[in-house]
């Protein structure tokens, strides 16, 4: 209690500046208070100001990544230079959700993601831009992602590069997101109610459930009655 998890749990709190946040960020990792403060949590945080990355985004990491300062220092270092080559702009919050991404998997798991997208006709390149738009796309397992592609361009004939470009979509639920939302989607296009672009689809699978219920669902009632009922229909087949 004395060396261990009192010094750990003031670490933070002085780093994180509220004792409410520091006992969230521990609850997500309670292994925050086992850390070995000398040769992880301290060097890490200095590799990441060394790196320019500002207090701001470190706190964020604080309190929403925490696992990554439990690596030692040596493996954090090299993936935070990884995250570097990669032209990731240590100011952005990209960067740390970068590093958070490549903690999180091996080489070999990071390969086998990258192949499972080449398979879909996109090149190391195009992997590369989509990750530092969205570094979450590679957080997806390899079945959501050829889950997604597949749906995205066999389904709704977009080309595999669009959805790259639009890489959150990735991250986006399957069941409760993607498929309820294109198939209202479907329905306007085909009643001539939209225009087929993807510019149009990637809007309405933004959007909050309010702002889509209310910009897409509810303003065609008249020109497309049955659109609630398809997608509460859809909806309820994702509970």
């Amino acid at each position: 209690m004395e060396n261990q998890i009192i010094p750990s749990f003031n670490f933070f709190k002085s780093f994180i500046q509220s004792e409410e946040e520091t006992i969230s960020a521990i609850k997500r990792n309670a292994g925050l208070l086992l850390v070995d403060l000398q040769n992880c949590a301290l060097p890490n945080v200095e590799i990441l100001r060394e790196a320019n990355v500002p207090d701001a985004k470190i706190l964020f990491m604080l309190k929403f990544m925490p696992r990554a300062f439990i690596l030692t220092s040596d493996r954090f270092r090299k993936i935070v230079n990884e995250v570097k080559k990669m032209g990731f702009n240590p100011s952005k919050s990209n960067f740390v959700l970068a590093v958070h991404a490549l903690k999180s998997m091996s080489k070999s798991t990071w390969g086998k993601k990258v192949e499972v997208y080449k398979k879909w006709g996109l090149s190391e390149d195009d992997i590369l831009v989509a990750f530092g738009k969205y570094p979450w796309c590679m957080m997806a397992s390899e079945h959501k992602i050829v889950r997604v592609m597949d749906f995205f361009v066999n389904k709704m004939g977009w080309g595999s590069l669009l959805v790259a470009r639009r890489p959150w979509f990735i991250s986006m639920s399957f069941e409760k997101r993607i498929v309820p939302r294109c198939a209202v989607y479907q329905v306007l296009l085909s009643k001539g109610l939209i225009q087929n672009n993807d510019i149009t689809l990637a809007t309405m699978l933004k959007y909050t459930e309010k702002v889509f219920l209310t910009e897409v669902v509810n303003c065609h009632q008249e020109e497309a009655p049955e659109l609630l009922k398809l997608y509460k229909e859809k909806l309820a087949v994702a509970k």
